[in-house]
């Protein structure tokens, strides 16, 4: 597989993740560095480690893989976003009680939050792996340049949703959630009917 081809499986990839860390940037009260390169990180090292593990599996799951990645994004992704826009709904006009000593919303990178949606974007990765095993790439170089850009594709998201959400606060969290929700929804739709 050529460069260019690897760099746009490698862009391809990593939208999901640059989607979620806008929503993570729409719901912070001030761009923390802290905040996206942790996003960064998760969503970089989830995307780089599934294509290595689906390259390892091979053949043998293939089915199995390609038969639920779609349900179990749209679940967690579709779970996520109902909470966000619960919680965005459920909040007083004053913050100060869901607020850490950064500006931050509570659990913005909490360990469970940041392992269900680094899971959710990662899943359709597996399968890449899976015919990167088949097309004998070199796995290693692959899933490099796959965790590089996603990290860089993550961190500029949460910067850009800071960006507008600091202005929007309550309504930024709202269509954090909803966009969340309909990214579930489409990966759900392209693996059942494309």
């Amino acid at each position: 597989m050529d460069l260019i081809s690897l760099i746009s499986i490698s862009i391809a990839l990593s939208m999901d993740a640059f989607s979620v860390s806008i929503c993570k940037g729409l719901a912070t009260k001030r761009f923390s560095f802290k905040t996206a390169f942790l996003c960064g990180l998760w969503f970089g090292g989830f995307q780089a480690l599934m294509p290595l593990i689906g390259y390892f599996l091979g053949s043998q799951f293939e089915h199995f893989i390609t038969n639920i990645d779609h349900w179990i994004a749209f679940g967690l992704l579709s779970i996520i976003g109902i909470n966000m826009i619960r919680e965005a709904l459920g909040e007083e006009d004053n913050h100060n009680d869901n607020e850490t000593t950064d500006g931050r919303s509570c659990g913005c990178t909490g360990f469970r939050t940041m392992l269900m949606l680094a899971i959710a974007t990662s899943i359709d990765a597996l399968a890449v792996g899976v015919t990167f095993a088949f097309l004998k790439v070199n796995i290693w170089k692959s899933v490099l340049l796959i965790g590089i850009t996603t990290f860089i594709f993550s961190f500029c998201g949460v910067k850009i949703g800071n960006i507008f959400g600091s202005r929007y606060s309550k309504i930024s969290e709202i269509a954090g959630g909803t966009i969340l929700i309909i990214l579930g929804i489409k990966i759900l739709i392209e693996h059942l009917f494309f």
